[in-house]
């Protein structure tokens, strides 16, 4: 009987989702962005390194075009560990402020995210290139703005793919230009997911400058698509223009640095 009355109370939810997604599939007009983002991979000691990221992300508004009002602001860190030359990981937490762009709601405008992530990344050489594999893995907590909004928890699934390809150089190495175009896929799981597990694919090609093994900037473009959390069937779109700066200092004895590939990303 308990078997009986749970599958009907899947059917009879799963009834009433299909009810609420359109015939087809519905896109939304692209949202315009504008990200700056810095990247700091900090080394401790010949094994260990500490990330320190900071993303500050603007986002068109109703009253404001393009890039109008910054819509969240990351701070990203974490201990990582150098398995080899190409191989390492890392573990950390993130508190995401995010904005409400558009004062939607009198409540509050700012809205605390907290996120665990751990990350494994592979670097290995194609020819003149190298191959970036990055498996991020996230434990995220977040909630809207209005005031009876409670927080609810997602587990998010990523996988990027990217190439570093020098331009005036035959190897990656200090002063190349390199051109680095990029894909990730972001998938998400929990209860608020229903028929939504596409949270974003990200396509994003980059041009950058490569001052020495400590320091790199680079700058791009990117297109990203995605289901909605509330709807799987609307998809939002946008375009965003992104800045980046990678800086990896080393505060260890000359002879204990080594130049290492996956620093570079």
């Amino acid at each position: 009987m308990l078997v009986l009355l749970l599958g009907q109370s899947v059917k009879t939810n799963a009834q009433e989702e299909a009810e609420l997604l359109p015939e087809r599939s519905v896109f939304k007009e692209p949202t315009t962005k504008y990200w700056i983002n810095t990247y700091g991979n900090i080394r401790i000691s010949k094994k260990l390194f500490w990330v320190a990221q900071t993303h500050f992300r603007f986002q068109e508004s109703e009253d404001i075009p393009f890039a109008g009002k910054v819509a969240q602001i990351y701070n990203r860190h974490a201990l990582g560990y150098i398995y080899s030359k190409k191989i390492n990981f890392a573990l950390g937490g993130v508190l995401r402020l995010n904005y409400d762009v558009n004062d939607e709601n009198e409540d509050r405008n700012m809205i605390p995210e907290y996120r665990i992530w751990h990350q494994y990344q592979f670097a290995m050489e194609v020819g003149r290139a190298i191959a970036y594999h990055r498996f991020r893995i996230e434990h995220r907590w977040s909630k809207g703005f209005k005031e009876e909004s409670e927080y609810i928890f997602r587990n998010r699934w990523r996988y990027m793919f990217r190439l570093k390809i020098p331009i005036n150089k035959p190897h990656i190495e200090s002063n190349v230009f390199y051109v680095a175009p990029e894909a990730e896929l972001i998938m998400q799981s929990g209860e608020p997911v229903i028929a939504s597990p596409m949270e974003d694919l990200r396509l994003h090609t980059s041009f950058g400058y490569i001052f020495s093994p400590q320091l790199t900037a680079a700058t791009g473009l990117m297109y990203n698509m995605g289901q909605t959390l509330d709807n799987g069937g609307i998809w939002k779109q946008g375009w965003t223009i992104r800045m980046h700066l990678y800086f990896s200092p080393d505060f260890r004895k000359k002879k204990n640095k080594l130049p290492e590939v996956h620093f570079r990303d």
